[in-house]
């Protein structure tokens, strides 16, 4: 009984998310449902002792870094900075090249710190052009923004300052750059097997053509008046380096532990850095690129950035809420007796990397969300994983890509935000074209578990 009403529990979470309901609301309803089915008496305690006290700390853990994500974006958007970069790749790699020209684009946006729904409102305008003058089906469109932007920059490749590669960090004392070798890897593979499947899709369309009577049609896009793109790329490389260098510069910096007092005799406020310095280089980096942002497009940036940056900050409170609060649920299902089952039946799989990839994997296709999925995995099962590893030798990195990766797996159902986003954006419907971003999803999964092969066969990090 108990193992139903967990299987309950995250059942009805998956339900009502796939119905546009809020999770904000409905996380709390799940978790505390659960709990009252298993002892009444405890929905107060833990309601405010567990699920609150766990979904207010990810927001004081990660919500600046939504917020200076949405900001950075959201400059970069104001600026005309990503018109630019989106017309200097098309030129370089070619119209013909449709499809590589937008995975490209996407994949160089979000490896530069820009939201990644953002990025589906800059480029499908550019996409949409690509794709009419080649004579390519619309609805690949969603597909090839999916590659681009939900895949390798998103959570393989190493130093992305996406939040599904910055929440590892605190529970396996990593950094954004863990495993840069397998990771690198695994982002190739995944690149390389979806463009192949793209390519595939257009031949097999053959003289079908972009189609008619679309809806969302944007307008023709014009290359007059755009920034150079020289210019445009270097907050996105700001970024990342300054990511890398903040990273090695502030624990040597502060050391392991911080103790400050402002006033004398007051008592000092320590902050255990080795958890949190990765955290605090990509807020630093993506500071450093906005400030970047302005300093070469203030005008453009400043006449729209009181409203432009509403919408922003509006989205990242958002994202961030929804995200702490499958977190809190995700607590609370751990400590219930039901999850016992769940996890001894998880600790049936005796490798510890390949259990991490199918917890991880599975509870972000369950709740649509690859960094709540995560978060309510590594919350109830880090230490497990850590003990089973440190048993074995692998190393905290390995972990980390492992989780990171196996996030942004099978996120991508229906129900999940982004995808619903993307075919909104595109004017399209899942059944027209969520196949083909299924089968994106399929090669991302199965990329987690070529890099895990690749680990044992030749022992790289």
């Amino acid at each position: 009984m108990s193992f139903l009403i967990c299987l309950g529990a995250l059942a009805f979470l998956m339900f009502v998310a796939y119905r546009g309901y809020s999770v904000i609301l409905f996380a709390p309803v799940a978790a505390l449902g659960a709990v009252l089915l298993t002892d009444p008496s405890a929905v107060p305690p833990i309601f405010t002792g567990l699920f609150m006290d766990k979904m207010v700390g990810f927001v004081k853990l990660y919500f600046p870094v939504f917020l200076l994500g949405a900001v950075f974006g959201k400059v970069i958007e104001l600026s005309g900075f990503s018109k630019a970069i989106v017309s200097a790749v098309i030129k370089l790699v070619g119209r013909e090249r449709a499809m590589m020209s937008i995975v490209l684009v996407c994949a160089l946006l979000t490896y530069g710190g820009v939201s990644l729904f953002v990025v589906v409102f800059a480029v499908y305008p550019f996409a949409a052009e690509m794709f009419r003058q080649g004579g390519i089906p619309k609805r690949l469109i969603p597909g090839t923004i999916a590659l681009g932007a939900f895949t390798a920059t998103m959570d393989s490749l190493p130093g992305t300052p996406q939040i599904q590669n910055i929440i590892p960090t605190t529970f396996f004392k990593t950094d954004t750059w863990a495993a840069p070798v397998l990771g690198t890897l695994g982002g190739l593979f995944i690149i390389a097997m979806g463009l192949l499947y793209l390519e595939w899709r257009r031949r097999s369309a053959g003289d079908e053509g972009y189609g008619e009577g679309h809806t969302n049609e944007p307008e023709p896009i014009s290359d007059a008046n755009l920034p150079n793109a020289a210019i445009a790329i270097l907050p996105l490389v700001m970024v990342g380096v300054l990511n890398k260098v903040f990273t090695l510069l502030i624990p040597a910096f502060y050391g392991a532990t911080s103790n400050v007092a402002l006033t004398a005799g007051a008592k000092p406020l320590t902050t255990q850095v080795s958890s949190i310095a990765a955290i605090w280089a990509v807020e630093g980096a993506l500071l450093a690129g906005i400030l970047t942002v302005l300093a070469f497009a203030w005008k453009p940036v400043t006449e729209k950035f009181a409203e432009g940056t509403k919408a922003a900050i509006g989205g990242s409170l958002l994202a961030s809420m929804n995200t702490a609060s499958e977190y809190g649920f995700g607590a609370v299902i751990a400590a219930l007796p039901g999850f016992l089952v769940i996890a001894d039946g998880l600790k049936a799989i005796p490798n510890p990397l390949v259990n991490e990839a199918v917890s991880v994997t599975a509870l972000a296709g369950i709740t649509g969300s690859a960094s709540g999925g995560m978060s309510i995995a590594l919350a109830a099962m880090a230490d497990q994983f850590v003990a089973a590893a440190n048993a074995t030798g692998i190393p905290m990195e390995v972990l980390h890509r492992v989780a990171s990766m196996a996030s942004g797996g099978m996120d991508t159902l229906p129900h999940n935000g982004a995808v619903i986003t993307l075919l909104a954006v595109t004017g399209l419907t899942h059944r027209q074209s969520y196949g083909d971003i299924f089968a994106i999803t399929c090669i991302k999964t199965l990329a987690v578990f070529v890099v895990i092969a690749l680990y044992y066969l030749t022992g790289i990090v």
